[in-house]
């Protein structure tokens, strides 16, 4: 499970990275990396993983307890943002930005279908949602939405491009997980069989 688990990781965060390098929008949590690593002048990806280790942190008066799996979205999100950020060239042609938001919701789709299926513990960000939903009794829904939105004005506020790739992302990333974990599972499934 190891090994689904650090390419999902590393698929998620090239997608983050593909987001940040159209110029045209990145995932609400980015927009917020994007506009603390302005301030703070550090990389993306240092500032990804300095707010996953704050969100770690509320985990404790809440009482969840991190997996493998939570450590390794910390560090190999972050690592692959960064890298992909800096390395991947920046795109002028509007064909390509535009290949770059979808190969990014594509790539993060199929990435969150590998590590989700591990089962070594939510990301960061997963697990506050799920035990904010558990002790206050609010819809996941909302709980996602409320902090979604949250994030997103803060970042914008402190300088994160919000674009036309936050609204794609957020109106087809739910679709990409989906179609991907059927896709994963009928994979498994014929795996299984041989």
């Amino acid at each position: 499970m190891f090994i689904p688990l650090v390419f999902g990781l590393s698929l998620f965060g090239f997608g983050e990275g593909l987001l940040v390098d159209s110029r045209w929008g990145a995932t609400p949590w980015t927009v917020f990396a994007e506009g603390i690593s302005k301030h703070a002048h550090i990389s993306i990806g240092w500032s990804t993983a300095a707010i996953s280790a704050v969100v770690l942190l509320l985990w404790f008066p809440l009482r969840e307890r991190p997996g493998l799996g939570t450590i390794a979205n910390l560090v190999i999100i972050a690592t692959f943002l960064d890298l992909t950020a800096a390395w991947l060239p920046l795109p002028t042609n509007p064909a390509i930005k535009c290949l770059y938001i979808v190969a990014a919701v594509v790539v993060i789709g199929i990435g969150s279908a590998l590590y989700l299926t591990t089962a070594l513990g939510p990301g960061p960000r997963d697990g506050l949602m799920t035990s904010l939903h558990r002790h206050f009794g609010v819809s996941v829904v909302y709980v996602r939405l409320g902090i979604e939105v949250i994030v997103l004005a803060v970042g914008w506020s402190l300088g994160g491009t919000v674009g036309i790739g936050t609204v794609v992302f957020a109106t087809t990333i739910g679709f990409s997980i989906g179609l991907s974990l059927n896709l994963l599972s009928k994979v498994l499934k014929f795996v299984a069989h041989d």
